[in-house]
């Protein structure tokens, strides 16, 4: 009950601090009972919204547009009342010093500065219209991302060899089928040699892909292959099933939704990559992370491989990698994660900043790291998931090149 309570609390204080900046810019009666009315509406909209989540569903398309519609509404107000509240400190800091100098003939507080209040309009129209453009372009603004990682032990027939990495795709969530199959064609106008899906083929419930098998369908098969894990997404942890048998079925209808898909899904296994007469190690792990569900176990993922075989892991969550992989004495060369989806929000200008709140939970969130030679790559994510959008961090297309030799500085 008292968090509720300080809930209504919070919005409230939100709401009063938003209407005085408005207010102090327009004294218009209208403009402001329909202020007032139109965020009455959206609360109550999303409170209501709020009260008829079934857990025994999940997510789905009105989640996904309530969680939008919060976000695109209160971050811009809460700007505002961050500014406002500020204003109301010097003000009151203002009022203490005439009081102390025996200055009464004004007011204890000053009115407020119309100045400010443009300034706290003009700052809270930045996140207002990121996260709208979020909404509406930037959860299919598709980027392709390559990068090359040198290896002095990669065998000579897989020099320059070539991999496109997918992960997170969300099918749920999607709600536009030509933006999903323009990524589509992006991803098979890459050629590469092999392609990797590293989990999250799904929400949480199988029938969400069925829409979309043809689609992923029309992802070519690359002369070595299409391989994928599982992510902490595939096995229906997120809801209240009726029963355990449900939630089993559910589980294996996810699994075989790969093979519709065309991908070799492995369940904590490896198999041998060939070229000629050598061979590199593709290990596959169910989830394991550090905060979320440990399916995954490496060594029985890596029976029958040795530290001198090249090896290229798929694990869904980084944290894997930071908690075991890296350390781990078998050599994982490369890891393939993707999970934290960057958090679909965030500021990257290579070679300034690469920013996102989800950095101080995750280690490795988005793109390349190394450690003595092991790397990981951690894709930001094919679809989107709880917030209808992406800022900043847009959906990826991941494409890797191995060569055998040194870096060049």
């Amino acid at each position: 009950m008292i968090r509720w309570i300080l809930l209504f609390v919070f919005v409230a204080v939100i709401e009063i601090y938003a209407f005085q900046a408005v207010r102090t810019l327009t004294k218009v009666r209208w403009v402001l009972w329909a202020y007032q009315a139109i965020s009455f509406l959206i609360i109550a909209y999303i409170a209501y919204s709020f009260t008829q989540f079934d857990r025994s569903v999940g997510q789905n398309k009105q989640t996904l547009f309530t969680m939008g519609l919060l976000l695109i509404t209160f971050i811009p107000k809460m700007v505002l009342g961050v500014i406002m509240f500020g204003e109301d400190i010097l003000r009151v800091i203002s009022g203490i010093i005439r009081e102390f100098l025996g200055n009464n003939n004004e007011s204890f507080l000053n009115e407020r500065r119309k100045f400010v209040s443009q300034i706290a309009l003009g700052a809270a129209a930045i996140p207002f219209l990121s996260l709208l453009y979020g909404v509406t372009k930037g959860k299919y603004n598709f980027r392709v991302k390559k990068k090359t990682i040198y290896y002095p032990d990669l065998p000579e027939n897989f020099d320059g060899l070539t991999i496109t990495q997918i992960s997170d795709i969300h099918s749920g969530s999607f709600d536009d089928a030509d933006e999903i199959n323009h990524a589509i064609d992006l991803i098979n106008e890459q050629e590469s040699d092999i392609l990797l899906f590293t989990g999250d083929i799904v929400n949480t419930h199988a029938t969400e892909m069925h829409p979309w098998i043809d689609t992923f369908k029309r992802i070519k098969t690359p002369e070595l292959g299409k391989y994928s894990v599982l992510g902490n997404h595939d096995y229906g942890e997120y809801i209240a099933w009726d029963t355990k048998k449900e939630k089993e079925d559910n589980f294996e209808a996810i699994k075989d939704l790969h093979r519709q898909i065309d991908f070799k899904l492995l369940l904590n296994e490896n198999v041998k990559i060939k070229k000629g007469n050598q061979e590199i190690a593709l290990v596959g792990v169910e989830n394991w992370g550090h905060n979320f569900k440990k399916a995954g176990d490496l060594p029985k993922a890596s029976e029958g491989l040795t530290p001198e075989d090249f090896k290229i892991l798929m694990s869904h969550d980084p944290s894997h990698w930071e908690y075991e992989v890296k350390n781990d004495r078998n050599n994982y060369h490369l890891t393939l994660s993707g999970h934290t989806h960057g958090l679909q929000f965030g500021i990257e200008i290579p070679g300034f900043i690469k920013w996102s709140p989800v950095q101080y939970v995750y280690k490795q969130w988005a793109g390349l790291y190394e450690k003595a030679g092991r790397y990981i790559y951690v894709n930001r994510g094919f679809g989107f998931h709880a917030y209808p959008g992406r800022v900043g961090i847009w959906p990826e297309i991941t494409v890797l090149e191995l060569k055998r030799g040194e870096k060049i500085a």
